[in-house]
């Protein structure tokens, strides 16, 4: 049996049965489940410690003893999101079950929060000289801007290193020597950092060009001033899954035309909305890159993102869409700052 067959069992299973059960397994629960591996319910320690405290018998069935309304998750669940569940319900064990309620897995607290170690590279963009951030970026670079107290910078590097990068390339360009002196090598964070120096400005993709070696593995490449919740994890996993050659993440986002809207046809009116929304997916500045797409930038030229990915697209290759829908936000502006701010505070109360 694999893994997951092991601590599945029946409801008509006796109390002591599923406490050997128990006994036996590495991940200290048991998931009750139906002729169709429907979730009836799940069995942790605690749960049989009830039971016997009630005087229930050893030889009734586990149906007796079991939690009937487990925490549950889907399947395509991310990790930081099956974490944040466990948390919020404080419990260790968290069943993944699909549509119908059928077992597809279990998720352990103490598997999660093994480290994994990823050895794809990290490139961020951190050059720019944050113009509309001015008077805050006159003395300061917008990676060092402090949100909630800590550079952003530094955020974004926390995030990765949690979900188990280990190796980044900082391309800088506006006040790269402030960026240097606080970042190092990386030695603090226990990871690799290394720079790309733009003698002048390269785009959102030139500086791709200046890598010092051609990877061998899908690269994630960010712009430097974005804070967000995304599973990097799972984005390379759908990006290896998908098959394609580059993975642009993108946002859903909503304008509202501050007009009624009429539609006509000739002199007649065919419709008339008031203030109608149009619903847009725009570029979320994340890019999961194969090495064969970095070979591509020009060296040493202005080259954005759109001209990559466009040549990609008018020569053939696969771009995949990665909709996010975790929390996301550009600081490009004042008020953009001001709000990764309050939506700081806000997750520290």
């Amino acid at each position: 049996m694999s893994q997951l067959e092991d601590l599945l069992i029946s409801p008509d299973a006796t109390i002591l049965t599923v406490l050997e059960r128990l006994g036996e397994s590495q991940q200290q629960i048991v998931l009750v489940v139906n002729d169709e591996r429907k979730l009836l319910g799940t069995v942790v320690d605690g749960d049989i410690r009830r039971a016997i405290l009630k005087r229930v018998s050893l030889e009734s069935p586990i149906s007796e003893a079991m939690n009937p309304d487990p925490v549950t998750a889907p399947p395509e669940a991310g990790r930081e999101s099956i974490l944040q569940i466990m948390r919020e319900n404080q419990i260790l064990h968290l069943p993944l079950v699909d549509d119908e309620n059928r077992v597809t897995g279990v998720e352990v607290i103490a598997s999660l929060l093994q480290k994994p170690t990823l050895t794809n590279w990290v490139v961020l963009m951190v050059g720019g000289k944050g113009d509309r951030l001015r008077p805050l970026t006159e003395s300061t670079p917008k990676p060092l801007l402090a949100v909630g107290g800590t550079p952003l910078l530094e955020t974004i590097l926390q995030n990765f290193t949690a979900q188990g990068f280990q190796k980044f390339f900082f391309s800088v360009n506006y006040k790269a020597d402030m960026i240097v002196d606080y970042f190092g090598d990386g030695e603090k964070w226990g990871v690799e950092i290394n720079y790309i120096t733009e003698e002048l400005p390269l785009g959102t993709a030139g500086a791709l060009s200046l890598l010092p070696e051609q990877p061998t593995e899908p690269v994630l490449v960010m712009n430097g001033d974005i804070l967000t919740s995304v599973d990097f994890a799972q984005l390379m996993s759908f990006h290896a899954e998908a098959s394609v050659d580059a993975t642009m993440c993108l946002r859903e986002y909503d304008f509202e035309v501050p007009f009624g809207v009429v539609t006509v046809d000739g002199h007649r009116v065919t419709n008339f909305s008031e203030k109608p929304v149009q619903s847009f997916f725009v570029n979320a500045g994340i890019y999961c890159l194969n090495p064969e797409v970095i070979a591509k930038v020009p060296t040493g030229e202005f080259f954005d993102m759109p001209d990559l990915i466009g040549n990609l697209l008018q020569d053939g290759q696969n771009v995949a869409a990665y909709p996010l829908r975790e929390y996301w936000i550009d600081i490009g502006r004042l008020q953009d700052f001001e709000k990764a701010q309050r939506d700081y505070a806000d997750w520290s109360r």
